[in-house]
């Protein structure tokens, strides 16, 4: 008979019905299953750490998303933002969902195409857009958001060469409030940036301007800034009408908006605090609506929305490889994943659970990842139950930048797999092994003769 692990005896005072900086009492349940797929089935035949994506999630939350805003404005696209999680088959099922695609890269552009995007349904954002690849995005006709002057001058050059005419809009950075405000990308409103760059591209006659773009922050917390900014827009581009008699097809106000997740150092978490749809739905469309576009002008109201789309849909399963006292007398679980894996823990304090049911004994824990890096802690401070070694936590809302910001270091990537909206089970990536690593490498001729 195997002998029950010590648990000292605990008092804890319970404090009914009312909030405290942990926000509503909120009981840990085990989290055995996702997607009603068991966590110990999964590992097993996929092993851990491990990434799982909820299809059902995604198309849920899309749903939610589009629903906030097409109820409150006539004409709105959505364009899944590639660098939030670009792995094929999310892509592909924001894309069967109808959303177009939103690249900053030439990596993320041939992605899109090769997902299957009409070119005409791409568009280019980012400061770094090579030549061969603003050459390529006109040939598709896609949508090129210009973020600088030296780029503005390299589409006019490309224009006349190719006698095409590239369907542009310009990035603009503004005060809405948000600060530090975001002005490293585009041309600011207020000091004339703006009004100097569509000059240029309407007395080039090489461009046809054909919409205005903004993405005033990230994990925005604020409604009210998105208002602002869309009161802006729209100003701007009715200016640009009564300049030039020159109609601005669409406003693009970018992404930023907030997912569930707790922000580091907030006070109450994010389920109970964070903004949904319906607030930055309602904030966006009321200041396009209040603005001085008649009804049948109204222009295509595009959301690069990356973050809220796909955070709630992706767990990360880790098991426990340890546990030791820290100097300080507290308790540090380690498991076998790290920030290497699990970028945002510098962001947010995920919400960790045991995958396993468990006693009511916690104690307040550091969970650290395996890396022998002192940084390489996932939540510096969490009410746990004592784990032991090869118990699992699931880690939630994953989902957004992830996998696309891990690293290859110290251990290789692990294995991500999608449950479909019909319960099966799909790997969607393998599991990195030394083979991935060495592929890349070269040993100079010189180094293997000496060997």
């Amino acid at each position: 008979m195997a002998k029950k692990a010590y648990e000292r005896p605990l008092i804890k005072k319970l404090e009914t019905g009312m909030p405290s900086k942990f926000g509503l009492r909120n009981d840990l349940v085990p989290v055995t299953h996702i997607d009603e797929v068991a966590v110990s089935e999964l590992v097993e035949k996929y092993g851990s750490p491990l990434f799982v994506l909820s299809e059902e999630t995604i198309v849920n939350t899309i749903e939610k998303a589009r629903r906030a805003f097409t109820t409150r404005y006539p004409r709105v696209q959505f364009a899944w933002s590639y660098k939030t999680n670009y792995l094929d088959a999310i892509c592909r099922i924001f894309h069967l969902e109808g959303a177009w695609a939103e690249v900053v890269s030439g990596f993320e552009y041939e992605k899109a195409l090769r997902n299957g995007v009409d070119g005409k349904k791409i568009i280019f954002n980012g400061p770094e857009k090579s030549r061969p690849g603003l050459l390529k995005a006109i040939h598709n006709d896609s949508l090129i958001h210009i973020d600088h002057l030296d780029e503005l001058y390299e589409l006019v050059e490309l224009a006349s060469e190719t006698n095409l005419k590239p369907r542009v809009a310009i990035r603009i950075n503004m005060d809405t409030g948000i600060y530090p405000q975001w002005d490293r990308f585009g041309f600011n409103l207020e000091t004339g940036q703006a009004w100097d760059a569509i000059n240029k591209i309407m007395h080039s006659g090489k461009l046809e301007l054909t919409g205005l773009h903004c993405h005033i922050g990230t994990f925005i917390l604020s409604p009210g800034a998105y208002g602002v900014a869309a009161t802006k827009l729209a100003q701007f581009a009715i200016d640009i009408r009564n300049k030039f008699n020159h109609t601005i097809k669409y406003l693009d106000l970018g992404g930023g908006f907030a997912s569930k997740n707790t922000l580091k150092g907030s006070y109450l978490p994010g389920p109970d605090i964070n903004p949904g749809f319906d607030d930055y739905a309602e904030a966006i469309t009321t200041s396009l609506h209040n603005s001085g576009f008649q009804t049948n002008e109204l222009p295509l109201l595009i959301l690069e929305t990356g973050r809220a789309l796909i955070d709630e849909a992706g767990y990360l399963i880790t098991t426990v490889l340890g546990n030791k006292r820290l100097a300080s007398g507290g308790r540090s679980t380690i498991i076998d994943a790290g920030v290497n894996l699990l970028f945002t823990a510098f962001w947010y304090d995920h919400k960790t659970v045991p995958a396993q049911p468990f006693s009511l004994y916690r104690e307040e824990t550091v969970l650290c990842g395996p890396l022998c890096m002192n940084i390489d802690v996932v939540r510096d401070n969490i009410s746990l139950p004592l784990l032991k070694k090869n118990d699992r936590l699931v880690i939630h809302n994953v989902g957004a930048y992830n996998m696309t910001q891990w690293m290859q270091f110290i251990t290789m990537r692990p294995a991500v797999v999608m449950i479909s909206a019909d319960g099966i089970v799909h790997q969607i990536r393998k599991k990195e092994d030394i083979d991935t690593i060495l592929q890349s490498e070269i040993i100079p001729q010189y180094l293997l003769s000496k060997s």
